[in-house]
């Protein structure tokens, strides 16, 4: 056997991607024994910590992972199997176990910005934006934001999604012309969150906005 992975701390990781479509599909887990019937019988065998025994992949669906190369990392405690799906590879029905994606969070929205404006040579509308300067973007907020207007008297939630969409993105570009952080917003926010006054002053807990 050519591959030495290196069992000496245990269980090792090891991670099925498919050898055509470059997809990641799943992460199990390997003893010397599921590494050598892997081997042996060119089909992806891993062991179970739950059940604490040696499961060879689609032995209850018939699913089997057909090996093509299998690789180790430069430590030798973790192994890439190029594989070729007999089926679904996840037990819930989907190609590959890795089909959850996290919701899209405003930070990377500023960090796609700040990425851009710090480009070499970059063509990007936000590099365009920054260079045509203040008046250019804050004239694009102001339209975006009309935009958003209309859609909300038209009732149409589509367009208004999407309008709104664009009025956050040209709101983060103009905090980044004018040097200022969404979190420094969200700080303000916070700090509004918990002044409890009258309605008289500029200051007001957001509840009771």
């Amino acid at each position: 056997m050519a591959l030495k992975p290196d069992f000496s701390k245990g269980l090792l990781p090891a991670i099925l991607q498919d050898a055509t479509t470059q997809q990641v599909l799943m992460l199990g887990y390997m003893n010397e024994e599921a590494f050598e019937r892997t081997v042996n019988d060119g089909v992806a065998w891993f062991y179970s910590r739950s059940k604490q025994r040696l499961w060879k992949k689609g032995e209850t669906s018939g699913h089997t992972q057909q090996v093509v190369d299998i690789q180790l990392d430069c430590d030798s405690d973790a192994i890439l199997l190029f594989v070729e799906p007999q089926g679904p590879t996840c037990h819930t029905g989907s190609q590959s176990c890795f089909n959850t994606t996290l919701p899209y969070r405003l930070q990377q929205l500023e960090t796609t910005i700040q990425q851009r404006a710090n480009a070499q040579a970059d063509k990007s509308y936000t590099q365009y934006l920054l260079t045509e300067g203040k008046e250019k973007i804050t004239k694009k907020f102001g339209e975006e934001a009309f935009e958003v207007v209309i859609a909300a008297m038209k009732n149409d939630r589509s367009e208004l999604i999407a309008e709104s969409a664009d009025l956050l993105y040209h709101f983060f570009v103009l905090l980044h012309e004018q040097g200022v952080a969404i979190q420094d917003v969200e700080a303000l926010l916070a700090e509004r969150h918990h002044t409890k006054n009258n309605f008289k002053g500029e200051r007001q807990d957001i509840e009771n906005w």
